[in-house]
């Protein structure tokens, strides 16, 4: 009798051991899985790019104050330019397109009241006066050398360029409105209408400013 409650001990004293490696085994790999979870890094997140505000830079002259280059943000508008430049009372302030968007690089000749020759625009260059109509204007849309700015011309300067009729001149002047100025005279291949072939004919005719 006495030996087998000497088994039964020892029977319970195995499964006390047992079930302890069981519970220790359990709270160890807690331990780990807590450990683990608390050195998780926390990855920040960058600000996006397109919230930063790009500059860009104008030359305004001409019937102004103060000519010289001015910084503004990249939607700015005629209007905001030739204000830093603080017009003149005989500025000519009508023979602007004033509500434009401006573009980087960009020259802006305020003409004076009943002028007929001034500087005219060749590219972002200015030349001699004494090209009567010719003059830059900040969207007269006449260049030196008889090239059309796409940037600026309205529709019937449009037309002149050639392969270039009503329909396919409004939806240059839409594609601009939409999109914002071309950058190259390239872009021109984006408005619907205007591939390689009619764009070959209308290189050398056309810039951009």
């Amino acid at each position: 009798m006495s030996g087998l409650i000497q088994i039964e001990k020892r029977q319970q004293l195995i499964l006390l051991l047992l079930v302890g490696i069981i519970l220790f085994g359990g709270g160890y790999r807690l331990a780990q899985v807590k450990e683990r979870a608390a050195v998780v890094p926390v990855v920040e997140t960058p600000a996006p790019e397109e919230n930063k505000v790009k500059n860009i830079s104008v030359h305004v002259i001409g019937a102004v104050a103060n000519p010289g280059v001015y910084e503004l943000p990249a939607d700015a508008r005629v209007t905001n330019a030739v204000n830093m430049a603080n017009p003149l009372g005989e500025a000519d302030l009508h023979a602007l397109k004033l509500a434009a968007k401006i573009v980087d690089g960009q020259d802006i000749y305020v003409p004076y009241q009943g002028e007929r020759d001034g500087p005219v625009a060749a590219g972002n260059q200015l030349a001699a006066p004494g090209a009567g109509r010719d003059v830059f204007s900040a969207g007269m849309g006449a260049a030196a050398g008889g090239q059309v700015n796409i940037n600026d011309a309205d529709q019937t300067q449009l037309e002149t360029l050639p392969g270039i009729g009503p329909a396919l001149a409004q939806r240059i002047i839409q594609h601009r409105e939409a999109n914002g100025p071309f950058q190259s005279p390239e872009d021109l291949k984006d408005v619907s209408g205007i591939g390689d072939k009619k764009f070959a004919d209308l290189k050398d005719k056309i810039t951009v400013y």
